[in-house]
C-alpha cells in the first residue's frame, strides 16, 4: 500500500517560454523521492568526455522559506554513461529567484549529446534550517577525535 503525504511541500513554479512545450518535474513512481527535471535547449549540446556545461531547464520557482531544493544527478545517466550533476547535491535556496540551471559533467569516456526535453537531474524538496554558531574555547572529545575514515 502507498501512503501519500497528507502535508505535502508546495513550490509555486514558472514556466518560462522556451520550456512551454515540457512537462513539468514529476516523479517518475508512486515511492520516488525525487522529481525528474528536463532541460530546456534551443538546440542540442555536446559534451566531450571532461566537458562541464551549464543547462537550462526553464523554470523558476518559489521556494518556501525553511526548505531548500537539492538538485541531483539521475543514476542511470551515471552508470551508463558517466554524466553526473557537478555541486552535488547543489542547493537552490528559498531567495533565489532565476531561472534553475543544472551543471552537467561528462565525466565518461565518449561525448554525450544532450537534447531538448532530456531527463538530466533529479529535484528533491528538504527543510533547510539555518544554524547559529555558538564560539566555545574547545568542543567536547570523542572517540573517533580528528581521525578521518
Amino acid at each position: 500500500m502507498v501512503q501519500t503525504m497528507s502535508n505535502p511541500l508546495i513550490i509555486s513554479c514558472v514556466q518560462l517560454e522556451h520550456a512551454k512545450d515540457l512537462s513539468l518535474p514529476s516523479y517518475e513512481s508512486d515511492a520516488a523521492a525525487g522529481m525528474d527535471l528536463r532541460v530546456a535547449l534551443d538546440t542540442p549540446v555536446t559534451l566531450a568526455p571532461g566537458e562541464r556545461g551549464l543547462l537550462p531547464t526553464g523554470l523558476k520557482l518559489s521556494i518556501p522559506i525553511g526548505y531548500e531544493v537539492q538538485i541531483r544527478p539521475r543514476s542511470g545517466l551515471a552508470i551508463k554513461h558517466g554524466i553526473t550533476m557537478l555541486n552535488s547535491p547543489g542547493t537552490i535556496d528559498a531567495d533565489f529567484r532565476g531561472e534553475l540551471h543544472l551543471i552537467a559533467i561528462n565525466h565518461g569516456q565518449a561525448s554525450f549529446t544532450i537534447h531538448h526535453g532530456d531527463r538530466m537531474a533529479q529535484m528533491v524538496g528538504q527543510k533547510g534550517e539555518q544554524a547559529r554558531l555558538n564560539p566555545v574555547r574547545e568542543v567536547e572529545e570523542t572517540q573517533r577525535g580528528g581521525q578521518g575514515s
